[in-house]
């Protein structure tokens, strides 16, 4: 009796876990329609959800980054290997905490699970794996758009580091539209514990690449 008592129990706990689940985390699961980009660094999808949902505020000017490579009007030969391409940031000098060319937050941090207690206590005990979050972010991020041209998504990469070496699957499908513009973009923000405080900043104008067939 116990024991059918028991698998009861965990039955109707794990039951409760996945009703409730969806109701709480439907803002979280909320995503750009062209799915999550490539990660880097220390970049973390929870990251790219704050400037998914920034994107329209993102500005131009001192603050952006410099892009150092590609250069305006790069060419590329589409037997060219993977590039890396670099950037260098103001945000890459800014500093958590008092101090200057530091930020603080505005109000005192929370845990990031509080509003989800109970939920995350139900979850620990009956799906573990469903507390598998990262810790929340902080530092200068970076998110490169590259748009080729016939595709209705964007190549991204989120990353928190300064350069972005492109990885072999990435470049096919950039070379895979030869002697056409590809653009790229870089939106740039600092977040404290996912929350934006500086940004996002975005170049002027997206810089205009081409890969060019071999001759």
């Amino acid at each position: 009796m116990k024991t059918i008592t028991g698998k009861l129990l965990w039955t109707s706990c794990a039951a409760a876990l996945l009703a409730l689940a969806p109701a709480c985390d439907g803002d979280e699961n909320k995503a750009d329609a062209c799915g999550e980009p490539l990660y880097g660094g220390d970049a973390t999808d929870e990251a790219w959800r704050t400037l998914v949902d920034a994107k329209g505020l993102a500005t131009a000017g001192s603050d952006s980054v410099t892009l150092e490579s590609p250069t305006a009007g790069q060419t590329y030969s589409s037997t060219d290997a993977p590039p890396t391409w670099r950037w260098t940031s103001p945000l890459a000098s800014v500093v958590p905490g008092p101090g200057p060319g530091s930020v603080t937050p505005s109000h005192p941090a929370r845990p990031r699970e509080e509003r989800r207690s109970v939920l995350a206590w139900l979850g620990n005990l009956v799906l573990p794996s469903a507390e598998a979050h990262l810790p929340p972010f902080t530092g200068d991020i970076y998110w490169v758009q590259v748009t080729v041209p016939g595709r209705q998504c964007p190549v991204e990469m989120l990353t928190s580091n300064l350069e972005w070496r492109l990885d072999a699957a990435t470049w096919d499908t950039l070379r895979g539209s030869v002697d056409q513009d590809l653009t790229v973009q870089v939106t740039s923000a600092y977040l404290l514990q996912n929350k934006l405080t500086e940004g996002p900043f975005r170049l002027e104008a997206p810089r205009t690449i081409r890969v060019v067939g071999a001759r």
